[in-house]
């Protein structure tokens, strides 16, 4: 590798675990890595949008804990302990003392994310490598110059040039526009913008789209500015405050569920290959080279799940799963057939009672972890999968993932139970088939299909849309000369067949279809990268010299990347690529013979 000079777009969790790797391999690299100029667009270097004091609240927690965050240079429960109670205090942290297994604020995961980002700028300094920080500078497009064979980083004010390596590590990115004059709200981000003035109050119903993590935020925020709460022998109340009389909180979500909530783990972080191994994963390949969702679930997934059910004590469930009939969409039936509830809130109470007893007896909820490290694999492993089998796993699984493995923390259900018995939250269920701010009514109507077939219709004078980042379409790279000049290409993944084609065309945009060189494809969203993370040109090529780590931007290849796990996975990824001599200047995208080496021998 030649590379002397290398600029890093963004400096957030992605690009934190890129630095941590870089520093601990930097004797490998220090002959071609001399500089690096790392861009971020707003004031906090290293913290990243979620856990930045300019987009969230002190009320907002992280769901995650300190034995689950992957290595840094110090843990986050030591940072803690070593913090003074005025500082902990600010970070809404005032139970004591710190446990690695508890649940922070948000802000306090960005203070200390920010203070590993230091150090390791500091040990890469004193390694021999410049970093050169760039704050408070947007990144409006990365050009490759041909005269040179470099890069030119373009920002709202300045060129930057001669780069020979560009790392794209930006994070989340709402395309979507608030309409602030009728309250109506995109995304919840920056929390702030959502907030009463001082002294004044919302006193109408708030409409929330979703009931994910990022809503409950929301309600936690305004929650805490229109009321107190209190802990009465144990238990969590709510008492509105009476100037705030007719404030109310409705969630809409289209299943009517709650999330499931924060559990005990045997093993905190994921691993490709604990449930199977890299030879008799790539053995399940069928002579097409395709790996099927249904065998990998017979295969791979099964057994362990069954395991996993038998050690939780859910024998009747796991005689289910021996069943060879038995497949990944009953499976998911059958788990969220437990998750149903007449009233969410209630069965919420009755899976609180579990998750306290599996947290304080450090009794693991098996079967939930076992899935998510199955489907953590799969992730590492989807360039093997169809067109067909992406639709299912988006269409099928993703909802029900997003539900078990996005665990609510305990201490925010403690909130959302107490808000309800307080008659300050309700969900509504049923699939919103329309949104309509009405700029001149001053309100936003939506309106809602119900289970029977039935519509109903409900207006807000504010509303926040909490469905999270969309899958971005190439239109919307942020870099437009890329695109313009064929530096990238649709994320796509190939159908088994044209019959299959003609099928599912009623069930999905036929603008996500499309054909190459007689090959059908479905676009999966983001554009193309090989699996290690280069870039792919529109003419199929990948580029050695620009990569894109950000999982906003590649969910279409890689559709389970959440979380810090995932971030510190992919930049443990590209910097073992950038040892290996094998593959050093491909023309040809990585193999996943050549790839999975990598997720073995590291233990990815």
């Amino acid at each position: 590798m030649i590379t002397k000079n290398i600029a890093l777009i963004g400096s957030g969790a992605t690009a934190l675990y890129f630095l941590k790797h870089l520093a601990d391999n930097v004797y490998n690299l220090k002959c071609s890595v001399e500089e690096i100029a790392v861009f971020e667009k707003g004031i906090y270097m290293g913290m990243g949008m979620p856990y930045n004091p300019e987009t969230t609240d002190r009320y907002n927690l992280a769901n995650i804990s300190s034995e689950e965050i992957p290595e840094l240079p110090e843990s986050f429960g030591d940072w803690l302990r070593k913090q003074d109670i005025e500082t902990l205090n600010a970070y809404n942290i005032k139970v004591f003392p710190i446990d690695d297994a508890e649940v922070y604020s948000r802000i306090a995961l960005g203070a200390y994310f920010q203070e590993q980002y230091k150090v390791l700028i500091k040990r890469l300094t004193k390694k021999g490598i410049q970093v050169n920080q760039i704050q408070e500078e947007t990144v409006k497009d990365i050009v490759f110059n041909e005269e040179h064979k470099s890069w030119i980083i373009k920002t709202q004010k300045l060129d930057f040039l001669n780069f020979h390596k560009v790392i794209i590590a930006t994070g989340h990115q709402w395309e979507q526009k608030d309409i602030v004059a009728i309250n109506y709200f995109s995304s919840p981000w920056p929390i702030h913008k959502l907030l009463p003035q001082k002294g004044t109050y919302y006193t109408k119903p708030i409409g929330i789209l979703g009931a994910s993590l990022s809503a409950f935020d929301v309600v936690t925020s305004l929650s805490h500015r229109h009321g107190t709460f209190q802990n009465r022998n144990g238990e969590l109340t709510f008492k509105l405050n009476p100037q705030a009389k007719g404030f109310k909180i409705l969630l809409h979500a289209s299943s009517g569920w709650l999330p499931h909530l924060q559990y005990e783990q045997e093993y905190p972080k994921r691993e490709i290959y604990r449930h199977t191994t890299r030879k008799k994963l790539l053995t399940l390949r069928d002579r097409n080279g395709f790996l099927n969702i249904d065998t990998f679930f017979d295969k791979v997934c099964r057994p362990a799940l069954i395991r996993a059910l038998k050690k939780d004590k859910l024998l009747e469930l796991a005689k289910n799963l021996e069943v060879d009939q038995t497949g990944f969409k009953d499976f998911i039936q059958c788990m969220s057939d437990l998750h149903e509830y007449t009233d969410s809130f209630e069965g919420m109470r009755k899976e609180r009672v579990a998750a306290r007893k599996s947290i304080e007896e450090k009794k693991p909820i098996h079967w939930k972890e076992t899935l998510d490290d199955l489907m953590y694999c799969l992730n590492f492993h989807a360039e093997l999968l169809s067109a067909e089998d992406h639709l299912f796993f988006k269409l099928e699984v993703m909802s029900f993932l997003m539900n078990v493995i996005a665990a609510l923390p305990l201490s925010s259900a403690n909130i959302l139970l107490a808000l309800y018995d307080a008659g300050c939250i309700d969900l509504i269920s049923g699939k919103v088939t329309r949104i309509d701010p009405n700029a001149k009514k001053q309100i936003t109507v939506l309106k809602v299909e119900k289970e029977d077939g039935t519509a109903e219709t409900y207006a807000y004078t504010m509303f926040v849309d909490c469905t999270g980042q969309k899958n971005l379409e190439i239109s919307q790279f942020p870099f437009p000369a890329l695109v313009k000049n064929g530096k990238v290409r649709k994320a796509r993944a190939a159908f088994v067949n044209d019959e299959c084609v003609k099928e599912l065309s009623c069930k999905v945009d036929k603008d996500l279809i499309f054909k190459e060189n007689t090959i059908s494809y479905l676009y999966t969203g983001g554009v193309d990268i090989d699996a290690g993370y280069r870039l792919v040109a529109a003419n199929g090529n990948p580029n050695d010299s620009i990569y894109d780590i950000s999982f906003t931007h590649t969910s279409g290849c890689r559709p389970y990347s959440y979380g810090l796990q995932a971030c510190d996975a992919t930049s443990k990824i590209l910097i073992e690529l950038w040892r290996s001599t094998t593959l050093e200047n491909s023309k040809d995208p990585i193999e996943i013979e050549e790839i999975s080496k990598i997720y073995d021998e590291e233990n990815i």
